[in-house]
């Protein structure tokens, strides 16, 4: 239930001095948890033909799931880049860029035409220093202003607010990539310097309006209360994004007026952390799933985005960390599928455990039921190194009845859900000193994007080209 009052904090506690000292300059973690994703082995052309090949398990309808292809970024100016997110829309791979060596390097598009031959034919989002670019979504979008395929790009400042830095920004920028080979900038939705950026964003439709939904991890806390971590956009007319509504935690019943943005003081007695690490909609753009890590996902009604609605939240053990990283949608959007990214298995009052997969049914929105918990070896090994996101699950997306996560040093598992009560893997894919970041089914192929070693190109032997990502219906390509 929603409160009635909205407090806004004009105020930043002591302690956000402290953080803003030592936040990590990329993340996609819990920032202030300790420890930092890092950049990890950037592998150029010559030391990837060294690796071993990679591990390739599987049954059921993935058991020829393999390897068809595997390419290294171009090198940028003499720099070579390290991968983040990977997306894929009408025969082409966008692949995001992580942090390494300087970060500025762009959003590389991959043309498939030949998937086992996959050609990197454009770089964009380049053009603001000391930034990268995670995440990007692609979607064929007709408004009166625009009518063609839009990308929206998450951009994030490798050190926020620096006065060296007086060009660096964060936030969302738009590109028309109607034509892949030659994206033209469109827009730029721009956030407070103060604010890291956008760190993961999607893109939907409603009729004739585009909406973006942007998560900017500390917005809240970094600003006192200004601005808010999960917002959504209009944009209709792609050279004018206008925010049209912003979620205030605070709403909520469980937390308090004077919540400070971060730290939460949970009914369990645990002061639990709670930011937006990402969003995703159904294919119909009716709701929103927000991972706010340990407030859990949390579930609008967009219809109305202008007047969005809160409906229900996943909640935790008292034992177990929250660490909400992202979601996804099986059998058309009854299904919730919510990864939690712990990369420290240890904690006062908590369980041990690396971070694993949650199932829920969300046929009432409003009280989403726990139907089983995903875990693998991995979740359990602490054997050193410990605090490490090589054990932890990241990223989930659904075809049909199969669940794909990318694994990091696991690299991708497919998991059945025929039973979402009972999930059993049945395959997997670890290439050689691996780190898979993100994850991405397009026609028969399955994309992974590895943070040192590029785009892959996995190949699954049951030949439906449809690509059913959010469970509601298969998108066109």
């Amino acid at each position: 239930m929603n409160k009635k009052n909205q407090v806004i904090v004009k105020s930043i506690v002591a302690g956000a001095l402290v953080f803003t000292i030592l936040t990590p300059t990329g993340f996609a973690h819990d920032a202030f948890e300790g420890g930092q994703k890092g950049e990890g082995i950037v592998f150029d052309h010559d030391a990837i033909e060294q690796l071993a090949s990679p591990v390739e398990e599987g049954g059921k309808n993935v058991k020829h799931l393999h390897e068809a292809a595997a390419v290294q970024l171009a090198e940028k100016d003499g720099v070579q880049n390290n991968t983040a997110d990977v997306y894929a829309h009408k025969g082409f791979a966008y692949v995001g860029t992580h942090t390494a060596n300087g970060a500025n390097g762009g959003v590389r598009v991959f043309d498939l035409k030949d998937p086992s031959n996959p050609e990197e034919v454009a770089v964009f989002a380049d053009e603001i220093p000391y930034t990268w670019q995670e995440k990007v979504i692609v979607k064929t979008v007709n408004t009166k202003e625009f009518k063609g395929d839009l990308a929206i790009v998450s951009l994030q400042q490798t050190s926020r607010n620096n006065a060296n830095r007086p060009d660096s920004r964060g936030g969302m920028l738009l590109y028309d990539v109607s034509d892949p080979y030659n994206p033209e900038q469109l827009g730029f939705y721009e956030l407070d310097r103060t604010i890291t950026g956008t760190h993961e964003l999607y893109l939907t439709t409603q009729g004739n309006r585009a909406i973006a939904l942007l998560s900017n991890p500390y917005a809240d806390y970094y600003t006192g209360g200004e601005e808010r971590d999960f917002q959504i956009i209009d944009v209709s007319d792609p050279a004018n994004p206008e925010k049209i509504w912003e979620f205030d935690p605070r709403e909520l019943e469980e937390v308090a007026e004077d919540f400070n943005g971060y730290h939460w003081d949970a009914d369990d007695g645990h002061t639990r952390p709670v930011f937006n690490h990402s969003v995703i909609t159904d294919n119909n753009g009716h709701y929103a799933y927000v991972s706010m890590w340990d407030l859990g996902t949390v579930i609008f009604d967009i219809r109305d985005p202008e007047n969005a609605q809160y409906l229900g939240r996943t909640e935790y053990r008292d034992d177990q960390k929250g660490a909400a990283h992202s979601a996804a949608l099986a059998r058309g959007g009854t299904i919730l599928i919510e990864t939690r990214e712990v990369a420290n298995p240890h904690g006062e009052g908590y369980e041990s455990a690396y971070g694993y997969t949650r199932i829920f049914d969300i046929k009432d929105k409003s009280n989403p039921v726990l139907l089983s918990e995903f875990t693998t070896e991995l979740t359990f090994d602490f054997s050193a190194p410990v605090n490490t996101f090589a054990k932890t699950v990241h990223d989930p997306k659904v075809h049909g009845n199969t669940l794909y996560l990318s694994y990091y040093s696991g690299g991708v598992l497919a998991v059945d859900i025929t039973d979402p009560s009972n999930p059993e893997e049945i395959g997997r894919y670890t290439p050689d000193q691996g780190n898979v970041w993100g994850v991405f089914v397009d026609r028969n192929y399955v994309l992974a994007s590895d943070m040192g070693q590029g785009l892959k190109v996995l190949q699954r032997n049951n030949g439906n080209n449809n690509n059913n990502n959010n469970g509601s219906r298969p998108l066109n390509h």
